[in-house]
């Protein structure tokens, strides 16, 4: 790449995994939570989900070669199936990133009580306060994109300092929480039945990893072979990234005998407070873990509303929407400030139900955009076999298999079949919308905004 390439691509390939990158914050401590605070399992059970994600992502680097124009998944399924299937997983999306916009401001809130504990007691308003200031600064256009980007990349340099400090220290005793026994090699004593349970709530890890598949049709000015160079580049990116995060922070919750937190605290805090004390470095390490959860939530704002916005709009006039045409409006930003809105208001109404609390939360997410998942992968699946190439198809019809035992372990648990139930609805709504008006071209493309 040329050298403004390489800027455009650092750009672009820092702001679109913001949302996974996020996800770091709060996966590695559901997954602990799951396995009721026992260290034994948490460094295997990560490192399966870490698994998982990469047999997805092979999926995604396929559709980004097939569909270098964006679209993703939904485009997939409507290819391979027809383009009424493509509700499926934009129904799933739909839910996905108003929940990120949820979960993000509650742990963008408790990243800050972590570090301030007298403020623990507004926990919900500051929440609400975040995800209410993060719409007002993704109405303010898509300049912001590039405080995701710098965002991003504040956190992996205070992440950096944190886990090599935590790995030539020695264990520290718990701040808080039950005590732990003292660290083991990591791959000893993990019980499979334990791995099995926790890795349904650690798979929110998975979130945001369609986003390059996607947000390549922002890049209009490349020609399809740039425009995979940068999607692909990006989901790679990303993989290491968070995968890389994941595996060195479970080690270091082992290793430094990290115990569960209590409530005013996150296992991501103590981790780092445990590495390198409660001095400044350890604050500017919440700070930055806040900021890219605000950049997460602004990222699935701009996301979710964008969909919004082309469903609203979809037909060759562009005049024949499934969506009241309201939501097709832009202000002078480009921005649909209506499509936000609504994505506040539903975000909100998640965040009071669950008191602030991510962890409330998160026990709802990661299902609907597995839905999502299990859509692309089968529809990838049935192309590949279409073509004759056989390894793509085997290699698709492994990741549909993983997604769909994530999705049956997570079906085992209410609140995950409330949230499946929800984009379910969704799409049925959308679908139902989309044949009363006469089955109008483009649905497919909505996912791209």
């Amino acid at each position: 790449m040329r050298l403004g390439r390489i800027h455009l691509f650092i750009a672009f390939a820092f702001t679109v995994m913001a949302d996974p990158v996020s996800s770091v914050a709060y996966a590695i401590e559901a997954a602990q939570r799951a396995l009721d605070g026992d260290p034994a399992s948490l460094f295997v059970t990560m490192a399966v989900v870490v698994g998982v994600v990469l047999v997805i992502a092979i999926t995604y680097h396929q559709l980004i070669g097939r569909f270098p124009e964006g679209g993703g998944g939904p485009e997939a399924v409507a290819t391979a199936f027809g383009e009424g299937w493509a509700f499926l997983p934009l129904g799933a999306l739909l839910v996905d990133f108003t929940l990120t916009v949820a979960v993000s401001c509650a742990a963008g809130a408790a990243a800050l009580v972590a570090y301030a504990p007298g403020i623990a007691g507004a926990r919900l308003p500051i929440a609400l306060a975040i995800a209410g200031l993060v719409a007002l600064g993704v109405l303010a256009g898509h300049r912001g994109r590039v405080a995701f980007a710098i965002a991003t990349q504040a956190f992996l340099l205070a992440a950096a300092v944190v886990i090599v400090a935590g790995a030539v220290g020695g264990p520290a005793e718990a701040a808080t929480g039950a005590a732990v026994e003292a660290g083991g090699p990591l791959l000893a004593n993990a019980g499979f039945a334990a791995v099995l349970l926790a890795l349904p709530l650690g798979m929110a890890l998975a979130t945001g990893i369609e986003a390059p598949s996607n947000a390549i049709a922002e890049l209009p000015h490349l020609d399809d072979r740039g425009r995979r160079r940068f999607g692909r580049g990006t989901l790679w990116a990303m993989v290491g990234v968070v995968g890389g995060l994941t595996l060195c922070f479970s080690a270091l919750a082992v290793h430094l005998e990290v115990a569960l937190p209590d409530g005013d605290s996150t296992l991501l805090a103590e981790i780092a407070r445990a590495a390198v004390g409660d001095g400044g470095a350890f604050a500017a390490f919440q700070l930055f873990s806040a900021l890219l959860l605000l950049a997460a939530a602004a990222s699935s704002y701009l996301a979710g509303s964008g969909v919004l916005k082309a469903l609203s709009g979809v037909g060759l006039d562009g005049t024949v929407g499934l969506l009241p045409e309201r939501l097709h409006r832009e202000n002078r930003f480009a921005v649909s400030h209506w499509g936000v809105l609504v994505v506040f208001l539903i975000a909100a109404a998640m965040i009071l139900a669950a008191g602030g609390r991510e962890q409330a939360l998160v026990k709802f997410y990661a299902v609907s955009v597995f839905a999502s998942f299990l859509a692309a992968t089968l529809a990838c699946a049935r192309l590949s076999l279409r073509d004759g190439r056989r390894r793509a198809a085997a290699a698709n019809l492994l990741g549909a298999a993983l997604v769909a035992l994530v999705l049956g372990l997570n079906l085992t648990r209410l609140d995950s079949a409330v949230a499946l139930l929800g984009s379910g609805l969704v799409a049925l709504y959308l679908w139902r919308a989309w044949v009363a008006r006469g089955r109008p071209g483009g649905v497919s493309r909505a996912s791209t905004g």
